[in-house]
């Protein structure tokens, strides 16, 4: 299992619980109890509809739960309201999404710096120009990510996430959009931020050989963790997966 310089836990979620709109049917969390630690990178697997993307939006401060308790970083996100939570999750959380979500119109270098200027903190432009050399991007300040292939326009979202020097990075299937050797480079980027800035990674992905550069996978199911698994591998994955779905 490859865990280099475990920390305390960034992100703690206590008996979450989240209903769909409207309060009908099962939730979408259902008692939810997981903690992710810094310096590791985890994965969060499941089947369609199991509560993947509503764990990692409420762990991020996107989504409110109805009940149950969210630490990040030691602060509870229950006790904080407009604008102090967005304030907490601007300082210590990086996105990583499918699709980007990259300004169109704004350069390279203006969309990495971006979040810090949202959060009104004066940029630190030598580490952000150090996270754009690491991840390949050197000398591509001024493009626009129209020039860039997809490959590259995440690693620009990457670079975006670690400019401001995040406690914790979510990613909601960084590799979907991309082809088997831009998905392996995001990957190991991740996998660097770990084991080099002990940054928490938490991705959730489909994929199970995304899912084998983690330290740790957990399951979902019925907006439940049913299962975890450590130092996971491409077979160790699918097989947990396939007993997750048939059950």
């Amino acid at each position: 299992m490859r865990i280099h310089g475990a920390g305390g836990p960034v992100v703690e979620l206590v008996d979450v619980v989240r209903r769909y709109a409207g309060g009908s049917g099962a939730p979408a969390l259902a008692g939810v109890t997981v903690a992710f630690a810094a310096g590791t990178f985890s994965a969060v697997m499941g089947p369609s509809g199991s509560g993947k993307s509503t764990l990692l939006q409420c762990a991020a401060g996107l989504d409110r739960p109805d009940g149950g308790r969210i630490r990040l970083a030691g602060q509870e996100l229950g006790t904080l309201r407009e604008p102090k939570l967005t304030q907490a999750r601007r300082r210590r959380v990086g996105f990583v999404f499918q699709s980007y979500n990259l300004m169109d119109s704004l350069s390279v270098w203006q969309n990495v710096l971006l979040p810090q200027r949202l959060a009104g903190t004066r940029p630190d432009r030598t580490w952000a120009r150090e996270v754009l050399h690491r991840v390949g991007l050197a000398g591509r300040e001024n493009d626009r990510p129209g020039q860039l292939s997809g490959g590259q326009r995440q690693r620009v979202a990457l670079a975006r996430a670690l400019a401001a020097r995040p406690e914790v990075i979510f990613a909601d299937e960084p590799t979907g959009a991309l082809d088997l050797g831009a998905g392996r480079e995001v990957l190991a980027l991740l996998r660097e931020a770990v084991d080099d800035l002990r940054t928490a990674v938490v991705m959730v992905t489909h994929d199970p050989a995304a899912a084998a550069w983690a330290d740790r996978v957990v399951f979902l199911a019925d907006g439940r963790v049913v299962s975890e698994l450590a130092g996971p591998t491409v077979e160790t994955v699918a097989a947990r997966m396939t007993a997750v779905t048939a059950a």
